[in-house]
């Protein structure tokens, strides 16, 4: 409102000035003195006196204007005598209240521009110095909120625990007559980008109820008090529109443990938090506010906020498996032209750890491969290359390999083919490429069947032989003098799969099931530290000797199966010189020793 009545009143001041400044400025001007000589001359026919300034017509209509030097007594006889018309303009007498407004205008306006430009300060740094504690939460009216469950995949259980919210915003008057209480808080917890944020719309979607959106960090400020008043008010308008949902994205800001930090009681982000457990005290029974927050580092937290009548329940958003990626893939694919051959389980297979962002991501990086190849619909191979560029980077097609080079990577990607289709237990190989991607010059895909909970020592084993594959595929071709150090990554792999089965998951003989790898860790001023292990030289001899024991039995076992096929080797690395990458289909025709069409 202030800005639009400044806005007019400098129009207003704008427009009056060129009215008063064009009124009469429509004539020229001209001298005194040759205005003297046209009355002398008889061509005036009328003049204006406006006290100094004087507005002339001529016989002949021209008009200007003139200004009086001095006082001229004598110039109103000498225009009788002309026969001149004089027309004399009456003074403007000034109201009162207009004189004063007009001797007070520029304070005012100054006034009113410092308002306005405090004003505009103020609203960036929040909603004006009256609504500094205000709190930030967005409201989503039950109407705006367009998610339901249908949208949200990979992760069942977790909808079914939070089923049950939706029940009660639905009818809490089924709750209530048996007497059960729905939990006031509940925490989420899991990786990010798992759809911690993307479930709790769903719940409010799902119920229909409004939605306040804020997160942690939001809370806090510089100026201490302001996070603990924000934290009232936002409590105190969901209050107003219950029965709703109000949803801590990233509580792990405000809610760590308290005693870790420098401030003391009189930290800002301590006192932000004291209020947010007062509030969720202060909750009563019957006023359908329930309180949702997400975080991926629940050990931060501080206890009080974990203890049953805070959060009372804790659902764990995972990664999805299999069968959850290849869900999430099918709801991605709905916003696309996808072909009708696409086959998602193939790509869930080929995606492990990937959460539901990354899915996503690898969705729309497909639709872009798509449009770059100048395909009418995504097809397979544009998800294909999508996902070899997130998980390996994009193609270096400005690297510029010699013969040789992309000799030595043909035998040391075969390598890893032959061997890790021979050992028991291993993944199934998907596809081998020599082309450069990030840091490789080239990769091997293993595509698993399924997801993996836990793996036995004989899948370990073999997949440490395959590992050393690459590295001895060269040193058989070449010769142990001219392997080359592509193999620095698969041997740090390697070494430490094998150091984790002698201490870590008791698969030394020697040693037996002990653990010999201490992983607890300590978390002080913002730093993690880890405890020393303690146990005798010794012991560590033996360590190492098991290590070297477990790498020595799979390298030589790697070794063999390569000798024992070197008609593959060499037929495999003529492969990948000519086709540059070679799917699973061609990989079992070179396996059976069939050439390639």
């Amino acid at each position: 409102m202030v800005k639009k009545i400044i806005l007019w009143s400098i129009i207003a001041i704008i427009l009056t000035s060129i009215f008063q400044n064009f009124h009469y400025n429509n004539n020229y001007v001209v001298n005194y003195s040759n205005f003297l000589s046209d009355v002398q001359k008889g061509k005036i026919r009328e003049v204006m006196i406006d006290g100094k300034e004087m507005h002339v017509i001529e016989k002949n209509n021209n008009k200007y204007s003139t200004y009086l030097p001095i006082n001229d007594p004598k110039l109103l006889d000498h225009l009788i005598q002309k026969h001149v018309k004089i027309i004399g303009k009456k003074p403007e007498e000034m109201n009162f209240f207009v004189s004063i407004f007009i001797s007070w205008f520029p304070m005012i306006l100054l006034a009113l521009i410092w308002i306005f430009f405090l004003r505009q300060i103020q609203l960036g740094a929040g909603k004006g110095a009256m609504s500094f504690g205000k709190s930030k939460a967005k409201m989503f009216k039950k109407d705006e909120i367009k998610i339901t469950f249908a949208d949200v995949a990979g992760c069942d259980e977790a909808k079914e625990e939070v089923k049950e919210l939706v029940d009660y915003l639905k009818e809490p008057k089924k709750f209530k007559k048996l007497g059960g209480k729905i939990p006031k808080g509940l925490l989420m917890i899991g990786p990010p980008g798992t759809g911690k944020t993307l479930l709790a719309k769903a719940i409010s979607g799902e119920a229909r109820v409004p939605f306040f959106l804020i997160s942690g960090s939001d809370f806090v400020e510089m100026f201490v008090g302001v996070g603990a008043s924000r934290v009232r008010d936002m409590f105190e308008n969901s209050r107003k529109s219950s029965p709703c949902i109000i949803f801590i994205d990233e509580i792990d800001a405000v809610g760590r443990k308290r005693g870790t930090g420098l401030g003391g009681g009189n930290d800002e982000r301590e006192q932000t938090l004291n209020q947010i457990l007062v509030e969720m005290d202060g909750f009563d029974k019957n006023q359908g506010v329930i309180l949702l927050a997400a975080t991926n580092r629940p050990d931060v937290l501080d206890p009080a906020l974990l203890r049953p009548g805070r959060f009372d329940r804790q659902v764990f958003v995972p990664l999805p498996d299999i069968k959850g990626r290849e869900q999430i893939l099918n709801v991605h694919i709905k916003n696309i032209s996808i072909d009708k051959n696409f086959n998602s389980s193939i790509i869930a297979r080929g995606t492990p750890g990937f959460s539901g962002a990354d899915l996503a991501n690898l969705v729309n990086e497909a639709a872009l491969c798509a449009i770059r190849n100048k395909h009418d619909f995504v097809y397979m191979k544009d998800f294909e290359q999508a996902k070899d560029k997130i998980m390996m980077g994009a193609e270096r097609k400005s690297m510029i390999m010699t013969e040789k080079e992309k000799e030595y990577t043909a035998y040391h990607e075969a390598g890893h083919v032959i061997v890790g289709k021979l050992v028991p237990k291993h993944d199934p190989v998907h596809k081998a490429t020599i082309i450069p991607r990030g840091r490789a010059l080239g990769v091997t895909f293993f595509l698993p069947k399924k997801d993996h909970l836990s793996i036995d020592k004989q899948k370990i084993e073999s997949k440490i032989s395959t590992l050393y594959g690459g590295r001895l595929a060269e040193e058989i071709i070449y010769g142990k003098d001219h392997v080359s150090t592509g193999a620095s990554n698969d041997i740090k792999l390697a070494t430490s799969l094998a150091r984790n089965m002698v201490t870590k998951w008791g698969f030394s003989k020697k040693l037996g099931p002990l653990l010999y790898q201490n992983e607890e860790e300590e978390f002080f001023l913002g730093q993690t530290t880890s405890k020393i292990s303690h146990f005798s030289n010794k012991t560590e001899e033996i360590i190492d000797r098991e290590i070297k024991s477990i790498i020595d039995i799979n390298y030589k076992r790697a070794k063999r199966i390569l000798k024992e096929n070197i008609d593959i080797l060499h037929a495999m690395k003529d492969a990948l010189m000519k086709y540059e990458t070679i799917n699973y289909t061609q990989i079992n025709c070179l396996m059976n020793r069939k050439l390639l069409s």
